[in-house]
């Protein structure tokens, strides 16, 4: 059933709490927005890049209602604004993570947030208790933030009777939000204010459609979209019988984490760039054609194409052309480093982890994630309820139950959100994008970013609009300090750029 969503109303009764480096503050004499519950934390400062930063924090349930006047939803958001700014000027930023069905924790805890999971510099958890920390790379010295949890994750979730599938898909998901970032801009008078979107993995999904939606539907025009991770065309992305064009934009990504892991031969360990411009190239001139043949490839060019497939893969020879050229990357994470008794991640194929044999057809468990899943799970509840003293009976979904999520919008096609975004900055010639990639990641590979980008074709002039960053990380590229310090750089330049931010 299909969600139609008018009027949003706030209602904020405010517990002012005092914290160790927060002031408290007598507001019964303040006007605020009418709609939901939610606690507010203020004045507390933060340093970066050694300007001190003071600002408040809001965290709440928004009430969803329907055309009817009747409460639908209540949607968690955490809301950080720096004090005493002009609004007009002060750009906001909505952010969410993917899934479908991730909360925010992510992007909250992991990288745009005020605080951060203390993890080991390349990523690594060290072991529990975790600790939280000053954020000195978040976004809040150049935008404010508005961290939004979908329903059925975070504490958001449906009322009482409702029918949770009307919130469950890509065009009730993408209606949803829209709705919920119009409401916000007025309850919280921001409508003059920069726009900005963040989204990582499927949040990148979200933001392309809401890139057109917010246009064509509530005339909201966009200043820049910073998509962290992105899969925006299913197709490119999705491996699959008969769908053969993941197989080769993943071979890069497989070259990646060979050369990492030490398994290609030594004219390719010297230089990572080098090797994957090789890499690249060798995909699209002669994998793909191959590929492109099936059986009327001859045997011989089977042969020179299994042989070259290994050379950057660090796949045997054998085991390629038992899988007729296609390894799957299910099937690498596991014969990567088989003989070494390893499995790597998918998330992040930096990170190694053990299975029950060796000789299964895939991994176990996801040996990245597992390294991320307990540090963020634990500090983003300890984070709420210790420092921002958001109390809440409900458990906190970091993933919640989404599925099946409704495609019916793509019927038996696969979903191309990469159109939805070339059509929000043909209309919106002002609007930016930034794309981030890890080169070891094989949830959204980079190569399948630079070809869908490569088929979007824009214009010349708008084509300018879009630039594409990449780093020696995985999908979270921020838990890497390395790439976290880097990607604060990119996007402190993307916003300078998309908004001239001095």
């Amino acid at each position: 059933m299909k969600l139609v969503i008018a009027t949003l109303f706030l209602l904020f009764s405010l517990s002012i709490l005092a914290q160790k480096k927060s002031v408290p503050v007598d507001n019964k004499n303040e006007l605020m927005p009418a709609g939901i519950t939610a606690t507010i934390t203020k004045n507390t400062v933060l340093v970066v890049a050694g300007n001190k930063i003071e600002y408040t924090a809001y965290s709440g349930f928004l009430n969803l209602q329907n055309d009817t006047g009747k409460l639908v939803a209540k949607v968690f958001f955490t809301y950080y604004k720096k004090n005493a700014e002009d609004a007009a000027k002060r750009p906001i930023c909505f952010t969410f993570n993917g899934g479908p069905g991730s909360s925010s924790v992510w992007l909250h805890m992991g990288g745009l947030g005020p605080k951060r999971v203390l993890l080991q510099d390349d990523g690594t958890s060290p072991p529990p208790p975790y600790q939280i920390v000053n954020n000195e790379y978040t976004w809040l010295d150049k935008t404010d933030l508005v961290f939004i949890d979908p329903v059925s994750t975070g504490f958001s979730y449906a009322a009482s009777g409702e029918n949770i599938k009307q919130f469950h898909g890509f065009v009730e998901d993408v209606q949803s939000i829209a709705s919920f970032i119009r409401s916000f801009l007025s309850k919280f008078e921001r409508w003059a204010s920069p726009k900005y979107l963040a989204g990582e993995s499927y949040g990148t999904t979200r933001a392309a459609g809401l890139s057109k939606y917010l246009t064509d539907n509530y005339r909201i025009y966009i200043n820049g979209i910073l998509l962290i991770s992105p899969v925006l065309n299913f197709g490119t992305n999705d491996v699959a019988i008969g769908n053969d064009l993941p197989f080769v934009l993943y071979v890069p990504s497989y070259t990646a984490a060979a050369w990492y892991h030490k398994k290609l031969a030594p004219a390719l360990q010297t230089n990572l760039q080098k090797t994957l411009t090789e890499s690249e190239a060798f995909a699209m001139n002669e994998y793909a054609p191959a590929l492109l043949k099936g059986e009327w490839l001859s045997e011989a060019d089977k042969d020179k194409i299994a042989e070259k497939l290994s050379y950057y893969t660090g796949l045997s020879k054998a085991y390629i052309l038992q899988a007729n050229l296609r390894v799957s990357d299910s099937r690498f994470y596991k014969e990567l480093r088989r003989k070494d008794g390893l499995s790597v991640g998918r998330l992040d194929s930096r990170f190694t982890g053990h299975n029950f044999d060796n000789a299964g057809e895939g991994a176990d468990f996801d040996p990245s994630f597992t390294n991320i899943d307990g540090p963020f799970t634990s500090t983003m509840n300890d984070y709420f309820e210790r420092e921002l003293n958001f109390k809440e009976d409900r458990a906190y979904n970091i993933f919640g139950n989404v599925y099946p999520w409704n495609y019916n919008n793509v019927q038996n096609q696969y979903l191309n959100v990469a159109e939805s975004l070339r059509d929000a900055m043909t209309k919106n010639t002002n609007l930016k994008v930034y794309i981030g990639s890890g080169y070891y990641d094989f949830a959204t590979p980079y190569f399948t970013a630079n070809y869908d980008v490569a088929h979007m074709f824009l214009q010349p002039e708008l084509r300018k609009n879009l630039k594409h960053y990449y780093y020696e990380s995985g999908h979270m590229y921020y838990i890497n300090k390395p790439s976290m310090i880097q990607f604060k750089k990119d996007v402190d330049s993307f916003f300078e750029w998309s908004n001239n931010i001095k």
